[in-house]
């Protein structure tokens, strides 16, 4: 379901196109995806749209709290990944609302296991859902971009 998601934000979302549903589902099935992870795409995808519009009416004050990761979740989610979340918060990217997004979206993936790739994916696209441009491209920068340091 992950490679769906993808080829949708490339094609589809970030270009700002918007077929109906009947005709994106006919060129993804075309594309060779399977209908079974269309469809959790769909979902995934509706999900994402209606979680990450409401955590971004969430208060974006600072908060003392700190996040826990249950069992399951630091099973499914690899440490790189949980740290690039961390990352983000500490950044200013995200807050604790739009993480919980990810999270979730992180979790409902179909997959067993989820890395840095699936994180980095997750996160541009909640932060591009709620029309953030320079924190989009910054994560952007982080999914696209040299993962080696440059050291001058």
């Amino acid at each position: 379901m992950f490679e769906v998601l993808v080829y949708m934000f490339e094609n589809y979302v970030e270009a700002n196109i918007q077929p109906d549903h009947n005709t994106l589902a006919q060129e993804l099935f075309e594309a060779g995806f399977d209908s079974s992870d269309i469809n959790g795409a769909f979902d995934w995808f509706s999900s994402l749209e209606s979680m990450a519009d409401e955590a971004g009416n969430a208060p974006s004050g600072l908060t003392q709290s700190t996040r826990i990761y249950s069992d399951v979740e630091t099973e499914k989610i690899d440490v790189e990944g949980l740290s690039f979340l961390m990352f983000l918060m500490q950044a200013n990217v995200i807050n604790h609302a739009l993480h919980e997004v990810i999270m979730d979206r992180a979790m409902a993936l179909s997959q067993e296991h989820v890395g840095l790739d699936e994180i980095r994916w997750t996160a541009l696209m909640a932060l591009r859902k709620q029309g953030r441009t320079d924190d989009f491209l910054f994560v952007e920068d982080a999914v696209f971009g040299d993962d080696s340091p440059t050291f001058h």
